[in-house]
């Protein structure tokens, strides 16, 4: 394993041209260390320089490498250089009080607190985070570092997500000892860590783990609610152990999708993470709106969550502006837990035409891919005594279709005309600015999208004869 990062960072170009124009004392550290060890690649660099003022060093490197420098915690001495690649970057730093150990021991776990000397090869691992790579073993470094900064906490179960591997009991007790302090660190921070553990490809171990030391209903508060709802007829699963299923579902899926879905999902369209990584979250919290819609039938005994994907929808924009997501990545999980019911909607229709799949893939447009695989991803994860196989291979089939059916068409598809504005409306039914036109111009838009409007006549036709079933 030691021969596999000397390799690397003798092979790794930007280090090799670093160690033949610079003479300073390098260390490479932190995750560009684990990820070497694992013999992966990485297109980030920590290092610290030990003999020279890391902000000199950095400018000094920055007009080597005809860098972008951004200074990232003037007080700790911490800079970027974002190469003119746009992919690679490098972060630099000093010590910690000018001692290399006492700064890996002021890191958050041992797979994270390796450091290599660029140069000589020299590797320095005092908290045995070579030996917990081997073992697949996420440890803390010192328990007092999640005092220190109770985001650590978090991310025990981000690098758990992004590599798979098991908690040492000693991580899990200091986890359970200091959840209540996860709230203390800024939302922008906690929201920062969220959606990079959503991006793993082990989210769904991490959640259940997070279940086990309390950490989870700190940062979800509605888990407590999930966790309510118990199995039923169509569920063989409670609700709590449903939305993580379909996080595993989401990511199978992913796994197994061919190229065209796959780069779809990887695309990052906002939040700075791919696509795939916002879905799992809206995964997770697409029955949201179950607990407060919750009714059970005296005479069936059956379960029933009227319009919980509507009011789910509601309370994600709530919580999720708390933990300060963007507008754009609260439209899009938001919109993913108001339609995730919607596609397998669509193919129980009747009769199953283009126009019925063509009003679909018009109504969700760049969010068709996304809210069908959720949909896979619920059914999957919802197979209670009343669910047949048949009746689930029925509906993922539905949903294949649909899915071949966008694919087909997506890129023949033009953006639908404005064949009437809001003044033209006004002007021919003699009404003002009021929420009758707006539901008039809805209603138009609809008619749009299902092709039943194609033409201004047509539209002119269609605002006469349904501005009467519209009250002021």
């Amino acid at each position: 394993m030691s021969s596999t990062i000397i390799e690397k960072i003798k092979n790794d170009t930007i280090l090799k041209k670093i160690t033949k124009n610079f003479d300073n004392d390098i260390y490479l550290v932190g995750g560009t260390v684990r990820d070497f060890f694992m013999d992966n690649e990485s297109t980030d660099r920590d290092i610290i320089v030990m003999d020279e003022d890391a902000r000199q060093f950095a400018l000094k490197l920055s007009d080597f490498f005809d860098a972008a420098f951004v200074p990232l915690d003037e007080e700790n001495k911490i800079y970027r250089l974002v190469l003119p690649d746009k992919i690679n970057y490098i972060d630099i730093t000093n010590p910690i009080e000018n001692s290399l150990e006492k700064d890996l021991m002021r890191r958050d776990l041992t797979i994270n607190a390796i450091a290599v000397n660029i140069r000589t090869g020299d590797i320095v691992d005092i908290s045995g985070g070579i030996t917990d790579i081997k073992n697949k073993l996420i440890n803390y470094v010192s328990e007092l570092n999640f005092v220190d900064d109770p985001l650590r906490l978090l991310r025990v179960y981000r690098f758990q997500a992004l590599l798979g591997f098991e908690l040492a009991p000693e991580t899990i007790n200091a986890v359970c000892k200091y959840a209540d302090l996860i709230k203390k660190p800024a939302v922008e921070r906690i929201n920062y860590e969220l959606i990079r553990l959503f991006n793993g490809e082990y989210a769904d171990k991490a959640l259940e783990n997070m279940n086990k030391t309390w950490i989870l209903e700190e940062i979800f508060p509605f888990v407590n609610e999930l966790k309510q709802v118990p199995a039923n007829s169509h569920h063989h699963l409670d609700l709590f152990h449903h939305s993580i299923e379909t996080v595993r579902q989401i990511t199978n899926l992913y796994d197994c999708a061919d190229d065209a879905v796959k780069e779809h999902l990887d695309r990052v369209d906002f939040g700075g993470l791919p696509r795939i990584a916002h879905l799992k979250l809206a995964g997770f919290m697409h029955d949201i709106g179950k607990f407060s819609t919750w009714t059970i039938e005296e005479a069936t005994g059956r379960h029933r969550f009227i319009k919980h994907d509507d009011v789910g929808a509601k309370l994600a924009v709530k919580f999720l502006k708390k933990l300060a997501f963007s507008n754009k990545q609260i439209d899009y999980i938001s919109s993913m837990i108001k339609n995730h019911i919607y596609p397998s909607s669509v193919m129980q229709s009747p009769q199953i035409t283009e126009k019925v799949m063509m009003r679909y893939v018009r109504k969700m447009d760049d969010n068709s891919i996304d809210a069908i695989i959720l949909a896979k991803a619920d059914r999957l994860s919802a197979r209670g005594p009343e669910i047949t196989e048949a009746i689930v291979e029925k509906n993922l089939s539905a949903l294949d279709m649909l899915l071949k059916f966008y694919l087909e068409v997506r890129d023949t598809l033009e953006p639908l005309p404005k064949l009437l504005d809001g003044n033209e409306v006004m002007k021919l039914l003699n009404i003002k600015p009021s929420k009758k036109l707006g539901c008039i111009m809805n209603l138009l838009h609809e008619a749009q999208i299902s092709g039943d409007v194609n033409t201004k006549e047509q539209a002119v036709e269609f605002v006469k004869e349904h501005a009467d079933d519209i009250k002021n």
